[in-house]
């Protein structure tokens, strides 16, 4: 009972979770969200705060009216506030806002582009578009290989930094991947990597909501250099994305953006850049999504990280258990892994990924993800598609492309919803005839 009363006020805490939707027959049904990889859906706090705030807004920094005096006030100290979330030292690293983790992982390729000839940076197998695009056009771009499981490789990690003979300059490996779940050892990444003089940089898009993480550890070898998220992903979609750096790296060059709010001094023949991180914050900044971002923090800091990543993985394992248990459904990445955010991809044998989405949708109110979760070179390692079969498709757009169906879990997520889920599975499954002849009809 102490369990379910725990769970019962988690969820009050979010909005929308009670929300009635229509089915295909017309019947209303209280929605599922199990698509919460993408984006999730706002705590009340961060609404409320927000609203509370509102009459206080003003543009920060130079403004000598007290609301705006308020509003820098507000928007500095929260620096602060973000950096102690992930345990950064913020003597040495500095915290800046962009509109997501997407543009500051890209803010990020362009300041370390200037700064050493011809640098190698090692992506992986299992990131992320955002963690793989934005190095290619300015870097020598490896591939870190991911073991049998969907988890990446340490050895090959030690393997192709030890090959580079020092050109490596950065690894930049997801926390979590958002497609198998697996969450990276992210200390023994770090000892690995600075042992061969390079930096490490954290995706921690899926992780930083899910689970605690810490910057800063006993042992510096350990702690990774740096780390970026998105507010969108953690219960506070208003627009805020976050790179935490050291000061130093940002020190060096103009930024690539410039503009108001980027300079201390300018005239025809000169410019004297701002110090960091407001030289990195070209024009009016998003202070209502800084607002945001440390309201939620603040929430899930009361429920405490710790008691979430319990939560998300029992989930997990429940849902492991119970699909493990019916004939037809492949999982991806490793079913008995512990070590894992609440993420699973599937696929039903002789069903399109994208017709299983749309069949949970439409007769369960069920809310997934199918596709390649931006990440497609991984789920093509994963679903063992050949290299030829690929290139087939890029010459035939029109081709079906192949992919996985995705849930993954917040912490107001229940086993009940979990159990309608398998449900509606089994019955998909049972009559799988039916149900492509409804939905082929349909179209």
């Amino acid at each position: 009972m102490f369990k379910y009363n725990l769970m019962h006020h988690w969820r009050s805490l979010v909005s929308g979770v009670e929300t009635k939707i229509p089915l295909k027959n017309g019947q209303m049904t209280t929605y599922i969200n199990f698509d919460n990889a993408a984006t999730t859906p706002p705590l009340l706090s961060v609404l409320e705060e927000v609203v509370a705030f509102s009459p206080w807004y003003s543009s920060i920094h130079r403004g000598t009216g007290y609301k705006s005096q308020l509003s820098s006030d507000r928007y500095e100290k929260s620096r602060e506030l973000i950096g102690h979330f992930v345990g950064a030292d913020l003597e040495k690293n500095t915290v800046i806002f962009l509109k997501n983790a997407t543009e500051a992982i890209n803010k990020l390729s362009y300041r370390l582009s200037n700064q050493s000839p011809n640098p190698v940076v090692l992506s992986s197998f299992m990131e992320h578009h955002s963690n793989d695009l934005p190095w290619r056009d300015k870097y020598r771009v490896d591939y870190v290989d991911i073991k049998e499981n969907g988890c990446l490789s340490l050895e090959d990690l030690e393997h192709k930094l030890i090959h580079y003979k020092g050109e490596v300059k950065l690894v930049a490996i997801t926390g979590a991947s958002n497609v198998t779940g697996c969450k990276n050892p992210i200390n023994r990444i770090a000892n690995i990597v600075h042992q061969y003089g390079a930096q490490l940089l954290v995706d921690g898009a899926q992780l930083i909501p899910h689970a605690p993480f810490y910057m800063s550890s006993s042992n510096p070898l350990e702690n990774p250099d740096y780390l970026v998220f998105s507010a969108h992903k953690m219960y506070a979609p208003f627009g805020i994305g976050v790179l935490i750096a050291p000061k130093d790296v940002f020190r060096q060059g103009p930024p690539e953006y410039v503009g108001g709010g980027t300079v201390e001094l300018v005239t025809h023949d000169h410019i004297k850049w701002a110090d960091v991180p407001n030289r990195e914050e070209a024009g009016s900044p998003n202070i209502l999504g800084v607002v945001a971002l440390t309201a939620a923090m603040k929430t899930l800091n009361e429920i405490g990280m710790e008691h979430i990543d319990r939560h998300e993985q029992s989930l997990t394992r429940y849902t492991l258990e119970k699909l493990n248990s019916i004939s037809d459904i492949t999982v991806y990445g490793d079913m008995t892994l512990k070590n894992r955010v609440g993420i699973i991809s599937f696929n039903i044998e002789g069903l399109t990924h994208d017709l299983v989405a749309k069949i949970l949708s439409d007769e369960g109110g069920i809310a997934v993800r199918n596709g390649c979760f931006c990440a497609q070179p991984y789920v093509q390692r994963l679903l063992g598609i050949p290299p030829d079969e690929v290139e087939k498709r890029k010459e035939d757009p029109t081709l079906f492309h192949p992919g996985m169906v995705r849930v993954s879990f917040g912490f107001y997520n229940t086993y009940r919803e979990i159990d309608i889920f398998i449900s509606l599975l089994k019955r998909i499954i049972q009559y799988k005839g039916y149900y492509v002849k409804k939905y082929t009809n349909h179209h």
